[in-house]
């Protein structure tokens, strides 16, 4: 069953797979009077055309499937269910005991929050709803404390709903209402757990007593192939309400074709699909954007020998006549082949035309309605893998030339989800778009998402840059002295993005010159007679702000606007701090140049090897709120190992205390290490190579080349503090500084003299190298992509390391603290590490790995944290 609507001017397209009376005005609504009223003296809108059809089957109790450019939105079920949830005679045959009567599942705990703030809103004149909103850690103890008692309604997703069921396995004895928001996104991107999900759904219902109601409600914006076997094992005959043209094409199986040919062939390949057509009598539709392709393409037609008629809008034949023309043809037993330009198909209101050919390339709106022109022909049988193409009633050709547009990526990921075959041309083609758009998207800033997790997983539909551009971001890039010493510098986190990403100062151990800076602006303008506002504001310009007793620097980043008192207001940022803020004009003063030469100290700050769980793209408000206020304002001490422009990525970022008499820093927890405690944040341990991959072009400071510089007091100890719950303490001497890089080693020198002796006179580079232990080996991980011509020496108590990679030799000559065997030990190289193993002469823990400290040797913490006895352990 189809039908078309007619609200206002335009047509709405619904597909229903039963009929289905639409309830369009707030007062016929199947909504209980109290929810009514709250809504009317809210001024709700609704019911939109979507809900009008939904909302009907929603309140009756009926399994629901609903595809919509709408589906995102909870009040397309929230409303109906919590009517439902009114009735308490549905429900007493449940058992008495805890357990919602509705789960609401959502794809990720943003959605999730918005829902449940939804149904707080709305259910207020609910009795007894007591809405839960469940977003758990990976922390089993936290699913073991959830109590749900009284509570109707349980909102959380797939991830937290299996943890909850792990330690609660009969929460869902008394479900009767399970809604799956967002379909699409929960099937593609935990499939998985989803399935499970509904078995266990399935088996509770089997085991109820009585008659209680069991309903699915599914909602999303598009189809998904594991709607299939949704609808036919867990859902109930469902009322299927689709209002987007192309989804309820693929679920009435319309057979989509892409053939590709050459722009100058075109014509020709429209001739032979025509001439199969015109064996089967079929009603033919042929789109162009034109209304020269429109006479080309009727000529050539003509010239054929082929019947056919043409709509454009300068055609002397008006749409009445068209269509009559159109229905003549077919009925006397011709074949009826109609060429249009895409303004004319609504005007026509053609629904039973059984092939489609897209002459021009079609956009993603442009395809939906074209393929509306073959609604009447959808097949009720639902698509099937299994369902022959014979057996299609309607079938959509895409010509598809050298020349097509830029809407290849979208009717490349629209036809991907309809499973239909794709042919290599258009991935290619879909390719050199996206590629195009990157370019275009150059003056953008660089992806948050690519900087803080290594990743964007969606990368077509973020609006910013994912690839380098070096006007921009190096065009502030660091002043050399800023990092005195990469292995440890001391930063200072001013504004909180998110758990892992902060903007803020780096400050230097003696004389930091942001701080002289500050203290002399802020005596400058106790002056009274040193305020002098600024008439004219400009962008770009420095200026200065008061803001009581302290004087910062800022900028103006966005032209002054003029508010509703008139007082112009201006956009600027904190060029110390990072921060943005509105400020009146007039609150702008001027900046004497001497305190505009220290250039803008604001770097932004990511903390690496760490996200969320559950393939979230966001951090939870908990972790970000907890890591805000551990970190703000405070003192840290940080290992750079990446920097880009005025980025810096860190690991670890150490909280620190300074107790100068004792000349001694106190390490109080590791930023990382805090996060993956609460249970809520995942090791990423491509999150540096990532980041490292994406900069392959850029050109960088070997600061290896400046190892001979760094001090013991800039590099002891910050590795060990991966524990947040251990403290250790580091001798703040300048008598202890003796670590320097270390030459090649004479052994292997030796080794490659006669092979490679002019390299080995170059002094290497010194990798950066993690390891671990269990009982009988000791494991190395050197860190080198795409290492050549490797070499690895053992002796008892020495390992010699050596390669290339990327054109620099990398040298690492270590001596252990204990003895190993030397013919038993092993070298393996992989793709970005050299992976060493070191079996133990004698079994049992090493306290460090070698006799003198080494910048460049740290724990693996990925290891060390969960090993059973933990006991301290030196770095090197």
């Amino acid at each position: 069953f189809q039908s078309f609507q007619n609200l206002g001017e335009e047509k709405n397209f619904v597909f229903l797979s039963k009929k289905i009376e639409p309830s369009s005005v707030l007062d016929t609504a199947p909504l209980f009077d109290g929810l009514k009223k709250e809504l009317a003296q809210n001024n709700f809108a609704g019911p939109t055309f979507t809900e009008s059809y939904c909302w009907p089957p929603v309140a009756q109790g009926c399994d629901v499937l609903v595809i919509s450019h709408q589906g995102n939105d909870p009040l397309l079920y929230i409303l109906p269910v919590l009517t439902l949830l009114q009735s308490d005679s549905a429900y007493q045959a449940l058992p008495k005991m805890s357990g919602p009567l509705a789960l609401i599942l959502c794809p990720g705990w943003k959605k999730a929050q918005l829902v449940f703030d939804l149904l707080k809103t709305h259910g207020r004149r609910c009795r007894h709803l007591h809405p839960m909103l469940i977003i758990l850690g990976q922390n089993k103890e936290a699913a073991s404390q959830v109590e749900i008692r009284g509570c109707e309604v349980v909102v959380t997703t797939p991830y937290n709903l299996l943890r909850l069921l792990e330690c609660n396995p009969w929460l869902l004895w008394r479900l009767c209402h399970l809604v799956l928001d967002e379909i699409e996104v929960l099937f593609s991107d935990t499939t998985e757990q989803m399935f499970t999900i509904l078995d266990c759904c399935k088996k509770a219902t089997a085991q109820a007593r009585g008659n209680p109601p069991h309903q699915i409600i599914a909602v999303g914006t598009q189809w998904n192939k594991h709607i299939t076997p949704l609808i036919k094992e867990f859902m109930n005959d469902p009322y299927v309400v689709i209002t987007v043209t192309e989804e309820a094409a693929i679920f009435g199986n319309v057979q989509q074709v892409v053939q590709p040919c050459m722009n100058s062939s075109k014509t020709a390949e429209l001739l032979k699909i025509l001439h199969f057509t015109q064996r089967n009598l079929e009603k033919v539709l042929v789109f162009t954007d034109s209304v020269t392709e429109v006479e080309m393409i009727h000529k050539a037609l003509k010239s054929n020998s082929i019947v056919s008629l043409k709509k454009h809008k300068e055609s002397k034949c008006n749409a009445k006549c068209v269509l009559e023309r159109w229905r003549k043809m077919h009925s006397s037993g011709t074949p009826a082949v109609l060429v249009l330009t895409d303004d004319c198909l609504q005007p026509l209101g053609i629904r039973d035309a059984t092939c489609v050919i897209h002459f021009s390339f079609p956009s993603p709106g442009a395809l939906g309605q074209r393929l509306q022109s073959t609604a009447d022909n959808f097949c009720t049988v639902m698509k099937d893998s299994t369902v022959d193409q014979e057996d299609t009633k309607a079938k959509s050709i895409i010509l598809l030339a050298e020349n097509s547009s830029c809407h290849a990526p979208g009717i490349l990921h629209y036809l991907k989800h309809a499973e239909a075959e794709i042919p290599e041309e258009l991935h290619d083609l879909a390719a050199r778009v996206l590629e195009s758009e990157q370019d275009e998207k150059s003056s953008r800033p660089l992806c948050a998402f690519l900087k803080t997790f290594g990743i964007c997983k969606n990368r077509a539909a973020c609006p910013d840059r994912h690839e380098i551009n070096l006007s921009i971001d190096m065009a502030q890039n660091f002043a050399d002295e800023m990092i005195e010493t990469p292995e440890r510098v001391t930063v200072l986190p001013l504004l909180i993005v998110h758990a892992t990403n902060y903007f803020g100062r780096i400050v230097k151990k003696q004389k930091d010159q942001y701080t002289v800076l500050a203290e002399e602006m802020n005596d400058y303008f106790k002056v009274p007679g040193h305020r002098i506002s600024v008439n004219t504001v400009e962008m770009s310009v420095f200026y200065g702000l008061r803001e009581g007793a302290i004087c910062h620097r800022v900028q103006v980043v966005e032209p002054p606007a003029k508010d509703e008192e008139s007082t112009s207001k201006v956009t600027i940022k904190y060029i110390d701090e990072g921060r943005t803020s509105q400020v009146d004009s007039d609150q702008l003063l001027h900046l004497p140049a001497r305190f505009q030469s220290l250039p803008p100290q604001a770097v932004e700050i990511v903390v690496c090897r760490v996200k969320p769980i559950d393939n979230e793209v966001e951090w939870n408000p908990k972790v970000t709120d907890h890591i805000g206020h551990k970190i703000k304002g405070k003192l840290h001490h940080a290992k750079v190992v990446h920097t880009l422009g005025r980025t810096v990525w860190v690991d670890p970022m150490v909280g620190v205390t300074n107790i100068p008499t004792m000349k001694i820093w106190i390490n109080e927890y590791n930023i990382r290490s805090e996060i993956l405690s609460m249970g809520l944040g995942i090791n990423n341990p491509e999150h540096l190579a990532e980041i490292q991959k994406l900069c392959r072009l850029v050109p960088v400071l070997d600061r290896a080349e400046n190892l001979e510089h760094f001090t013991k007091e800039d590099t002891a100890g910050l590795e060990e503090a991966s524990n947040p719950q251990e403290i250790t303490m580091q001798e703040n001497s300048a008598e202890s500084s003796n670590t320097s890089a270390s030459p090649p080693s004479d052994d292997v020198a030796q080794t490659e003299e006669a092979e490679d002796s002019t390299v080995h006179q170059q002094k290497g580079c010194h990798p950066q190298i993690k390891w671990f232990q269990d009982n009988e080996i000791v494991t190395l991980k050197v860190q080198i992509l795409r290492a050549a011509d490797s070499k690895c020496k053992f002796s008892t108590e020495k390992v010699a390391f050596s390669a290339y990679s990327e054109g620099k030799l990398y040298v690492a000559d270590l001596e252990l603290y204990q003895s190993i065997i030397a013919e038993k030990s092993t070298c393996v190289i992989k793709d970005t590490e050299a992976v060493i193993l070191l079996v133990k002469e004698k079994k049992g823990a090493w306290c460090k790995l070698l006799k003198n400290k080494n910048v460049h040797v740290s724990l693996d913490f990925e290891h060390w944290e969960e090993s059973e006895d933990e006991k301290p352990f030196t770095v090197g």
